[in-house]
């Protein structure tokens, strides 16, 4: 492909490779995805962050009258992915940064595919109002021969947050290789999360730990959805109906707060750490 700018962020460890293409111009194919994600022979990342104005792009459609910007989302396998809780936190970064948008007390309105999110910027941190996570099913995971119960959990993407008992610690489990899972029940894949309770907090309500595999990526440092999910799963079983969820990741933490007037929201890091132009192939 041609020579590409780009710019590379992480939030909490789950990294991207940010592609700014505001008129609609580049056809980014999977294959190029795949390329720029690569860890060996590309840029590395999870994923790519597309940044496109919702106006030029089809998958956007309905969106523009209330956000002007679209984060078209990647997985690093090049497949499609409805939302991603890190990347629009490091969406919004590169927006500010690059000065595409303003910093509000109102927010900055991201349009996804999962809908509209929020973005208050808060120094270091970020905050989004996310889309109201679903608990909805009981279901299972399987890592070798151990079998983990979990709930589903619907965050604009699918999730199956499992708890671990018994004392199994969470460094134990071998994530090289997917989770099996109940495909009737997910037909497009899952992301799935272990959790394991951590010592308390006074800033937070609940403390968790949790690791991840998303789909589409594998194992990753951290997932913003899949702590949404988690601490919604964490808040119903402690019977808190709101309420703030501390979740500590591989690559960081997260925080996810259920308020009075119902809206969840999802804060944590998000920094840019680089820049260039990759060489045209």
């Amino acid at each position: 492909m041609d020579g590409v700018n780009f710019t590379k962020g992480h939030g909490a460890g789950n990294d991207f490779v940010i592609v700014e293409d505001v008129d609609g111009a580049l056809d980014l194919t999977p294959a190029q995805v795949v390329a720029l994600c690569h860890r060996r022979f590309g840029i590395g990342g999870d994923g790519v962050l597309r940044v496109v104005r919702t106006a030029k792009d089809p998958a956007a459609a309905g969106q523009a009258a209330e956000a002007e910007w679209f984060m078209d989302y990647r997985n690093s396998d090049g497949s499609i992915a409805e939302m991603c809780g890190n990347g629009v936190r490091v969406f919004t970064r590169y927006l500010v940064t690059h000065e595409l948008a303003e910093p509000s007390p109102t927010g900055i309105p991201i349009a996804t595919r999962a809908g509209v999110m929020v973005a208050i910027v808060e120094g270091d941190q970020i905050r989004v109002h996310m889309k109201s996570p679903r608990v909805y099913a009981a279901s299972t995971a399987t890592t070798g021969p151990l079998t983990f119960p979990g709930v589903a959990v619907d965050c604009g993407n699918p999730h199956l947050v499992c708890g671990l008992h018994d004392g199994l610690p969470l460094d134990s489990l071998d994530l090289h290789v997917g989770p099996g899972f109940d495909r009737a029940l997910f037909p497009a894949g899952v992301n799935v999360e272990f959790v394991v309770g951590a010592e308390p907090l006074p800033e937070a309500d609940l403390h968790v730990a949790m690791r991840v595999f998303e789909r589409g990526s594998g194992e990753t440092l951290a997932c913003g959805t899949g702590a949404l999910a988690v601490g919604a799963v964490a808040l119903r079983d402690a019977g808190l109906a709101m309420g703030v969820v501390a979740i500590d990741l591989p690559g960081g933490r997260l925080t996810v707060t259920h308020d009075a007037e119902d809206r969840w929201w999802l804060a944590g890091p998000a920094v840019l750490v680089a820049s260039g132009e990759t060489t045209p192939a």
